[in-house]
């Protein structure tokens, strides 16, 4: 929850992967567009996504999906890998 968004949720969508022999069906996009129905209907204010992807077109996938890489920077400290 967030105090400057009158402590409504937001999601957290990390490590989406397709098999290699599935991609291009739609799969991956159905499940986002089934996950983002469901923070509406939770009130949830935003959905961040995260990638350790460095491909471009991961990155169109999440674009055209609607996700933005310029709205926020994050960083990561990995406590126990």
């Amino acid at each position: 929850m967030n105090l400057t968004h009158c402590m409504r949720p937001y999601v957290l969508v990390e490590n989406v992967v397709t098999d290699p022999s599935f991609r291009g069906r739609g799969y991956a996009t159905a499940c986002l567009e089934a996950a983002k129905e469901i923070d509406v209907q939770e009130n949830c204010y935003k959905i961040m996504l995260m990638t350790g992807s460095k491909q471009e077109s991961t990155l169109r996938f999440y674009e055209r999906a609607g996700y933005s890489c310029q709205d926020k920077t994050a960083f990561v400290q990995w406590l126990n890998p």
